[in-house]
């Protein structure tokens, strides 16, 4: 009689890499999964890839020159980083911002948080398998937009349009006007999202209880913007903390209750609402005349010594400048509070014990951009 021998089968968990190659997930990012079959075990992110030492840079500039170094930290956001960086020098300098500058600041911040939001919609429908039709409508949207800040500013991405103090040159004479149009088109656009992936059986089921933090989680993790709101949490600075006019307009808060990819997803959906309508409260309220710079400013912009931490509401969340100045015409020290960053650090929470592909979704879901993580 012939036996068969005895056999002692383990299993092995394989280490798979993703990235970092620019096609692979949003920007030049690596995580290594180690997965048991098509499990995720354990997940380790790699970050630096974009390191170009902006922080430093900004360190060797007059002030007016870091305000660039900013824009290519948040690429898709831009006037949001202008922000934060021109505010923390005139928290320094004492600097009075005129109000109707003040109102465009806030206008063109908001329409930078619409585009931002239509990138993300683009990018994540094809994320979780909805096929290239969702970017082709999120460009439809976002290059509206993007026309408009190129028409205020000279440029589509990268606007150096932000000062201390106030804005470079005035907006276009007919402001209200092109405003008002590329909100018609975002509104068809927030709309047609609405349709094609709210209710959509694929993106639902692939979504939904999917990469879950609770509320304790996330705080824990420093997250912000809509990645933490989609938890619960209803945080959000231009409410807590409110800068520019964000305290005389009406708007909520959007919170989520699950903390899934399906929540992250929908109170980016809705905030776009809510920016739309900040956006039209904030062209009836600002002045049609009136100066976009203080009366006297010198040429070349010196401050006190001091230290200062800003923080506003970009479309990620919290972003935030810290500022030590010795005095002179540019800064001592100055360090990005990113919130990419911060979310990202909740990956490996959010994936363990998910599957492959779904990594690749919750990743998505927080919507980084690697520029900001690694500055």
């Amino acid at each position: 009689m012939v036996t068969e021998p005895a056999y002692e089968f383990e299993t092995q968990d394989i280490l798979l890499n993703v990235g970092p190659q620019h096609p692979s997930t949003h920007g030049v990012f690596r995580m290594v999964l180690s997965v048991d079959g098509e499990v995720v075990r354990d997940l380790v992110p790699h970050i630096g890839y974009l390191h170009r030492g902006a922080e430093k840079l900004c360190e060797t500039m007059d002030y007016r020159q870091g305000i660039g170094f900013m824009d290519r930290t948040e690429y898709l956001a831009a006037f949001n980083a202008e922000l934060s960086y021109v505010m923390a020098v005139e928290a320094l300098t004492d600097i009075e911002v005129p109000e109707r500058a003040q109102w465009i600041r806030m206008i063109l911040c908001e329409l930078n948080r619409l585009s931002s939001h239509f990138m993300f919609m683009g990018a994540f429908g094809i994320d979780v398998g909805v096929f290239a039709t969702p970017f082709i409508y999120a460009w439809i949207g976002r290059e509206a937009l993007i026309d408009l800040f190129e028409e205020v500013s000279g440029d589509r991405m990268m606007f150096a349009y932000f000062r201390p103090g106030g804005l470079a040159w005035d907006v276009p004479r007919n402001f209200k006007q092109r405003v008002n149009e590329a909100l018609v088109v975002a509104e068809q656009g927030i709309k047609d999202f609405d349709t094609m992936l709210t209710e959509n059986e694929i993106f639902v089921a692939r979504t939904t209880g999917v990469g879950k933090i609770s509320a304790a989680e996330a705080i824990d993790w420093g997250m912000s913007g809509p990645s933490i709101r989609a938890s619960g949490v209803p945080l959000d600075v231009r409410r807590d903390e409110p800068y520019l006019m964000y305290d005389q307009v009406e708007w909520d808060v959007i919170v989520g209750e699950n903390g899934d990819v399906y929540d992250r997803y929908y109170c980016r959906l809705l905030e776009m609402r809510e920016s739309v309508k900040i956006i039209r409260q904030c062209l009836e309220k600002m002045p049609d005349t009136g100066p976009i710079m203080p009366e006297k400013m010198p040429r070349m912009l010196r401050t006190a010594p001091g230290e200062v931490y800003v923080r506003t509401e970009a479309p990620r969340g919290e972003y935030g400048v810290y500022l030590v100045s010795k005095g002179g015409n540019r800064p001592h020290r100055l360090k990005v509070r990113s919130a990419c960053l911060a979310n990202l650090q909740a990956l490996r929470d959010m994936s363990v014990g998910q599957y492959v592909a779904d990594a690749i979704v919750v990743l998505g879901s927080i919507d980084i951009v690697l520029s900001e993580v690694d500055r």
